[in-house]
C-alpha cells in the first residue's frame, strides 16, 4: 500500500479513505501521508456513475484564514486587525452565500452544525455537496451569531448539475488522434491528444494535472493509438 494511492483501512479492514499523497522530508516512502476521506470518495464515485463527472458545489465566498496573519499582515490585505477564523473577504452578489444573507466581514463558524476553524475544514464540508444542495451556515457578525441556509451553485453561477455530453465525455475532454508524422517525430507509435479539457469538471480536470496538448499513450497499461467514439 503506497501513499500515492490505495486504500487506507483500519486494523479490522474498514475503509476510511484513499491515500493520495505524501509529504516526505527525504523524498522516500517515510513521511506524512494524506488521504481523501471515504465519504468524499463515495460522493465522487456516485457522481461519476450518475452524471459522468464530479459535481462541485460552491458556497460563493472569497475568504482568508485570518488567524494565520499578524496585525501588520491583516492591514496589508485590508481586513480588521481583530479578525479571527474564516473571514469573508469578498461575497460576490451572484453567489449562493450572498443570496443567503452572508456579507463581507462575516466570520464563518459552522457548516451544518459542524465547527470549521480553517478554510480547509470548511472546503472539506462543502465538497460533500453538489449544486442545488442546501447547507446551513453559522456565522458571526458584529459579535452576534447567526444561522442561514445557503443553496450551493456550480462554477457557472447557477444551480444546474453538470453532465458529461458529446465530445466532453466522462473523462471531461475533447480528444483527437495524434498525427502519424508527429508520432514519428516524438519517437512513439501513436497516441491521443488532449485537445481541450472541460473546465466545468470531468476526470481529467478533477483528478489529474493534465493540460491541453498532453498526449495519452496508455490506459490501464494498454497502448492507445487512436481516438474513437
Amino acid at each position: 500500500m503506497g501513499n500515492s494511492g490505495g486504500a487506507l483501512i483500519t486494523t479490522d479492514g474498514k475503509l476510511v479513505g484513499v491515500n493520495s499523497a505524501i509529504a516526505s522530508p527525504t523524498g522516500y516512502y517515510s513521511g506524512y501521508s494524506y488521504a481523501i476521506p471515504v465519504n468524499i470518495v463515495k460522493k465522487v464515485v456516485d457522481d461519476l456513475i450518475k452524471f459522468g463527472t464530479v459535481q462541485r458545489g460552491f458556497l460563493g465566498v472569497q475568504f482568508v484564514d485570518a488567524s494565520n496573519y499578524t496585525e501588520d499582515e491583516k492591514k496589508k490585505i485590508g481586513i480588521p486587525t481583530n479578525a479571527e477564523g474564516i473571514y469573508a473577504q469578498e461575497v460576490p452578489t451572484d453567489g449562493g452565500a450572498y443570496g443567503g444573507g452572508i456579507r463581507k466581514g462575516d466570520v464563518l463558524k459552522k457548516i451544518n452544525d459542524v465547527t470549521v476553524e480553517t478554510g480547509a475544514e470548511m472546503q472539506e464540508q462543502i465538497s460533500r455537496f453538489k449544486p442545488g444542495d442546501k447547507v446551513n451556515v453559522t456565522y458571526v457578525r458584529n459579535g452576534k451569531e447567526n444561522v442561514t441556509t445557503v443553496t450551493l451553485k456550480n462554477k457557472s453561477g447557477n444551480f444546474d448539475v453538470v453532465k458529461a455530453d458529446g465530445a466532453l465525455d466522462a473523462l471531461g475532454g475533447e480528444f483527437v488522434t495524434l498525427d502519424s508524422k508527429k508520432a514519428k517525430e516524438y519517437g512513439i507509435a501513436g497516441g491521443v491528444i488532449v485537445k481541450k479539457i472541460n473546465p466545468n469538471g470531468g476526470a481529467l480536470n478533477d483528478q489529474t494535472r493534465m493540460k491541453d496538448g498532453f498526449v495519452i499513450l496508455k490506459v490501464n497499461d494498454v497502448d492507445v493509438k487512436m481516438w474513437m467514439i
